[in-house]
């Protein structure tokens, strides 16, 4: 039963047109950040620290770039055409009609945005890495924010571990976007709800910062010896929001 919910919301999924439009976007910027990525050579860990690129940093300066983009463009589009464009359509009513449980529903949607966020940071991974060694500068070690430097295998480990914390954060946005969706009457005020809690977040508190500057926020946690940002931070905002969603999940009127 969840193997069939989970493949009927990937097909819903990419049937959509703004899937197919938001992932062509993104293609694009993906191709031109990196025309132009490639062309300068200089990169930034934030605004205060700039850095040569070569063949072992590439992947997750190229993230950098692109980050912006993923926050504020693909998740909340994604995310508002999901839990939103379907409930305002009326198409969620048709997969509701049958004896679905709302939170295995839930949690099929959540997985499935969680999955093409997943296959966005593979992609931009897979480029920034094989591109970065065959066009970029060739070094046999890198140095990153707070002075680590690295050989190839620990570049390699270094670069995974960014990516996997940049996709801990998206899956966060991806909670709280959903949370907004449910609630806002149509998929125009999801996505502005969704934008505007994640710049909103920057006044609320100066640790939410890494909403608005995701990889800038992940590479100064990287330079930090023993950083608790995640069991801290970030898994307990996770786990708030997704009590949130199945609270709101439940309670929300789908079919009325």
């Amino acid at each position: 039963m969840m193997t069939g919910l989970f493949i009927s919301e990937l097909e819903r999924t990419f049937k959509r047109k703004k899937t197919a439009a938001v992932l062509a976007v993104y293609a694009g910027l993906l191709a031109f950040i990196w025309f132009f990525f490639q062309r300068g050579g200089i990169s930034f860990f934030d605004a205060d620290h700039d850095v040569k690129i070569d063949s072992l940093n590439s992947a997750p300066l190229l993230l950098r770039d692109l980050s912006f983009a993923i926050t504020f463009i693909v998740i909340p589009m994604f995310v508002a055409d999901s839990f939103n464009g379907e409930y305002t359509s009326g198409a969620l009513r048709m997969v509701l009609i049958r004896p679905h449980h709302r939170v295995k529903l839930f949690f099929v949607k959540w997985a499935v945005q969680c999955l093409l966020v997943f296959i966005i940071l593979c992609i931009t991974w897979l480029v920034g890495t094989c591109l970065g060694r065959m066009v970029m500068p060739h070094v046999n070690e890198t140095t990153f924010l707070g002075g680590q430097t690295l050989g190839t295998v620990g570049a390699l480990l270094y670069s995974l571990k960014f990516y996997a914390i940049c996709f801990c954060i998206f899956i966060a946005v991806i909670s709280i976007g959903s949370i907004l969706s449910v609630l806002m009457p149509n998929s125009i005020l999801s996505y502005v709800a969704t934008i505007g809690a994640l710049i909103g977040s920057v006044y609320v508190s100066d640790k939410l910062s890494f909403f608005f500057s995701v990889t800038d926020s992940v590479f100064h946690e990287l330079s930090r010896p023993n950083s608790e940002f995640l069991v801290n931070l970030l898994f307990p905002i996770l786990l708030i929001s997704l009590i949130i969603n199945l609270f709101v999940w439940k309670k929300k009127e789908w079919v009325g």
